[in-house]
C-alpha cells in the first residue's frame, strides 16, 4: 500500500491520556474521561499513519450490487461510506488573497449564507492572527475545545458555542455582501475542508448557532416559518436573484453550479462521510509498520527480502512518553541503516492496529504451508470469496469495510482473483441483560454463562439461546424461558421411558415427523433456529400424546434436536442403540413432500361473520362440499334453522362464511 501510494502520514488531533500516556478511540473516552483511569483526556496533535481507503469509496460501494448481505448490512456500509454530491465554493477572506474553500450538497441555498463557521485548528487562523483582534478569544476557545472528544464536539444536541473572529471577514461570491467569520468546535478539521458555510433559514443546526449570537436568517426557500425553526424541506426560491422562482431543487442546483464554474469561484464535487483509515497504535503488541525514517531518503519501505518485521523481545510494556509506543525505547530496534542510502536511520515504531491481521488472515487458510506466496492462486480461485460471513451488527461499518478495502486493493495488484472477499454476510442479534439493556458490568446485568451451565447443563444453555428470538434480533435473557428448555431438554430424555420397536414411522405420526424435518432443515438453513426448536417443541407434545414412540422416529428425532442439544442426545443415541456412530457423522434424515400434505385441515365457520364452529374437512374439500359439511354441523343447523340464507361463502383452507337474517 505505500508503494502505491495508499500509506501515508499526517498530523491530526488525537484523543490523549496524559496519566495512562495512550491514545484512546472515541468508544475509550467517552464524556472526555479515560476508561481506564477516568483522568481527563486531552486532544494532542500527532503524526498518525493512514491508509487512503477513501480512493476505494466508489469500488466499496459499486461492489455491494454483487454480495448477497442483509439489506441493513448494505444500507450501513453505504452510510458509513456517506457518498454525496454537490459543489465546492471559495469564499474570499476580506483584505486578504486568500479564500475559505467549503463544500455543500445545497449550492441552491448560496444566498441564504448569512456566516461561515471554521474548525479551531484552521491553520488560516495562525497565519492571519494579527488581523484577529480577539486572538486571545480563539486560544481560549481552543483550550476548550482539546479538552473535548470528536464525539462531543460533533454531536448535534448541545450547546452552541463558538468565537466571532473579530477583524476576518468573509465574502459571500454569489451576492458580495460581507459576512461574519466563527470559530467552533462542531467543524472538524478531519471532515470535508474544516470550514462550512451557515444557512441559517434552513438548517437547525445554523439556525440555532445563529439565534445564540444574533445573526441574521434570510428565507430563500418558501415552505415554513422561520420565526419559529428552519425551514429544511423544499419550495419556490426566493432573495435569490437569478434563482427566484425555480421551483425544483434539481434545476436550481443545476443552474447555481454553471454560474459557479462560469465565475470560476466554485465547481461540482464529490465528498465522502468516510474518512481515511487511521492506521498505527502506541502499543508493543501489534504488526511492526515496515518503514524506516531517513534525514535524506525520508520514508522508506524496509526491502521484501527483510520481511517479515517481527517484534523485538521486551520485558517491559509500559507506553513511552509523549504519546510514543514502548518500542521508541529500544535502541537497539529503533536504530538502523536507510535501505536506500545505507546512512543511519530510524525505525518507525508504532504498530499497526487489531484491523490489519482480521482484514485478511481467512485468506492463509486457504495454503498455510505455502513459503514463497501468500497462497497458490488455483488455491484461491478454488475457494475464494468465502461462501458466508457471520458476525456481529458492530463489525458492519468497521472489520467488514475495511477488510472489503483490503481485499479489494489485493485484487487490484493481483494477488486474489476475485473483488469481494465474502459472497454472503449475516448477522447475529445481541442477547440482553435480562432488564433488556446491552449487557454491562457497570449494571450489574451480566449473565454469566458458567453459571447456567452449571444449574441447567450446556444443552440447555444452547437450546435457550437459540431458541429466545429471531437470531438476527436482540433479545432479553429471560430466566422462565431457561427453565422452559430445561423441560423440553427433560422431556427428550425421558423418551427413553416410552420408546417401543418400529423400523418405520408410525400412521399416527408419519405426517408430523415428515413436516418437522422438512421444517427444521429449511429454518436450520435460514438461521431461523427459535422457529425449527419450536416445532420439534410441537411434535414433542404430538409424541407424548400418543404415548409412545417408536425406535425409527426416536432416531429422526435425536438427529433433529443433535446441533441444538448435542450431549443428551449422543447419550440416548448410545443408550437406546448402543452405537458407537455419532449422531453427528449420521446422515441427516430425508422428507417426503408429499407425505408434508395434511390429508385433513381445521376450518372455522362464521355466521355473519362471527365465528360459530370449528370443523376438519379433506384438505381438497371443493366449496359446495365444505358448505354443505358446515350446514350439516350440529350447531350451525340449529342456528340456521327457520333462516333466510343470503349468502355462502368459502375461503379455501380457511373458513366458510354464512350470511342469513
Amino acid at each position: 500500500m505505500f508503494e502505491n501510494g495508499l500509506a501515508f502520514r499526517d498530523k491530526t488531533l488525537v484523543n490523549y491520556c496524559p496519566s495512562c500516556k495512550v491514545v484512546l478511540s472515541n468508544e475509550d473516552s467517552q464524556g472526555g474521561k479515560c476508561d481506564i483511569c477516568h483522568s481527563d483526556i486531552v486532544q494532542k496533535s500527532k503524526d498518525v499513519w493512514y491508509l487512503r481507503i477513501t480512493e476505494y469509496a466508489d469500488k466499496l460501494l459499486e461492489g455491494l450490487k454483487e454480495v448477497d448481505y442483509l439489506p441493513n448490512v448494505k444500507l450501513q456500509q453505504e452510510n458509513w461510506i456517506g457518498k454525496s454530491t454537490g459543489a465546492f465554493v471559495n469564499f474570499a477572506v476580506k483584505n486578504t488573497d486568500e479564500t475559505l474553500r467549503i463544500y455543500t450538497t445545497r449550492p441552491d441555498t448560496l444566498f441564504g449564507v448569512t456566516f461561515m463557521v471554521m474548525a479551531p485548528e484552521h491553520p488560516m487562523l495562525d497565519k492571519y492572527k494579527d488581523m484577529i483582534s480577539n486572538f486571545d478569544a480563539v486560544e481560549n476557545y481552543r483550550s476548550e475545545c482539546a479538552k473535548k472528544t470528536e464525539f462531543e464536539r460533533t454531536q448535534l444536541v448541545k450547546d452552541k458555542t463558538g468565537v466571532k473572529l473579530d477583524g476576518f471577514v468573509g465574502i459571500n461570491p454569489v451576492n458580495g455582501k460581507e459576512i461574519p467569520i466563527f470559530i467552533s468546535d462542531y467543524v472538524m478539521m478531519g471532515y470535508g475542508t474544516g470550514a462550512i458555510m451557515a444557512v441559517p433559514a434552513h438548517d437547525q443546526r445554523d439556525y440555532d448557532f445563529a439565534k445564540e449570537f444574533g445573526i441574521d436568517i434570510i428565507e430563500v426557500i418558501k415552505g415554513g416559518d422561520i420565526s419559529v425553526e428552519a425551514y429544511t424541506g423544499d419550495g419556490e426560491m426566493v432573495n435569490s436573484d437569478y434563482l427566484n422562482g425555480y421551483t425544483d431543487k434539481k434545476s436550481s442546483i443545476s443552474r447555481v453550479l454553471e454560474e459557479l464554474e462560469k465565475k470560476g469561484i466554485g465547481e461540482r464535487g464529490v465528498q465522502y462521510k468516510m474518512k481515511d483509515w487511521a492506521f498505527n497504535r502506541q502499543r508493543y503488541w501489534g504488526e511492526p509498520i515496515p518503514i524506516v525514517h531517513c534525514e535524506k531518503c525520508g520514508m522508506v519501505a524496509v526491502p521484501y527480502e527483510e520481511l517479515p518485521l517481527k517484534l523485538p523481545k521486551v520485558e517491559n510494556f509500559e507506553p513511552g512518553q509523549d504519546g510514543e509506543s514502548p518500542l521508541a525505547k529500544i535502541d537497539d530496534f529503533v536504530n538502523c541503516t536507510c535501505p536506500k542510502c545505507g546512512g543511519k536511520a530510524k525505525r518507525e515504531t508504532d504498530t499497526m492496529p487489531q484491523w490489519a491481521g482480521s482484514s485478511w488472515y481467512f485468506l492463509r487458510y486457504i495454503d498455510p504451508h505455502n513459503d514463497n506466496e501468500l497462497a497458490n492462486m488455483e488455491k484461491l480461485k478454488y475457494w475464494m470469496p468465502v461462501d458466508w460471513y457471520n458476525g456481529g451488527m458492530e463489525h458492519v461499518t468497521r472489520h467488514l469495510i475495511y477488510s472489503r478495502f483490503w481485499h479489494k486493493f489485493l485484487y487490484d495488484i493481483g494477488a486474489v482473483p476475485c473483488e469481494e472477499p465474502y459472497a454472503k454476510r449475516t448477522a447475529q442479534g445481541l442477547i440482553l441483560g435480562p432488564d433488556g439493556v446491552k449487557m454491562s458490568k457497570s449494571r450489574g446485568n451480566v449473565i454469566d454463562p458458567n453459571e447456567v451451565v452449571d444449574v441447567y447443563g450446556a444443552d440447555v444453555l444452547r437450546t435457550y439461546v437459540l431458541f429466545m428470538g429471531d437470531y438476527e434480533q436482540a433479545a432479553p435473557w429471560s430466566e422462565s424461558s431457561v427453565k422452559g428448555c430445561k423441560r423440553f431438554v427433560d422431556r427428550i430424555w425421558n423418551l427413553q421411558e416410552i420408546v417401543t420397536d418400529g423400523d418405520e414411522f408410525s400412521k399416527e405420526l408419519s405426517s408430523s415427523f415428515h413436516k418437522t424435518i422438512k421444517k427444521v432443515t429449511e429454518d436450520i438453513e435460514a438461521l431461523k433456529y427459535n422457529t425449527a426448536i419450536a416445532a420439534l417443541m410441537t411434535l414433542l407434545n404430538a409424541i407424548y400424546a400418543k404415548g409412545s414412540i417408536n425406535k425409527a422416529e426416536l432416531k429422526a428425532l435425536l438427529l433433529l434436536v443433535n446441533p441444538f442439544a448435542p450431549h443428551v442426545t449422543e447419550e440416548i443415541n448410545e443408550l437406546v442403540f448402543a452405537s458407537s456412530d455419532m449422531l453427528a457423522t449420521t446422515e441427516w434424515p430425508s422428507f417426503d413432500e408429499a407425505k408434508c400434505v395434511d390429508d385433513e385441515i381445521e376450518i372455522v365457520v362464521q355466521l355473519n361473520g362471527k365465528v360459530r364452529a370449528k370443523l376438519n374437512v379433506p384438505a381438497d374439500v371443493e366449496q359446495a362440499d365444505a358448505i354443505a359439511m358446515a350446514k350439516a354441523d350440529e350447531k350451525i343447523a340449529a342456528e340456521i334453522s327457520g333462516k333466510t340464507i343470503v349468502k355462502e361463502l368459502y375461503v379455501k383452507g380457511r373458513l366458510v362464511n354464512i350470511v342469513v337474517k
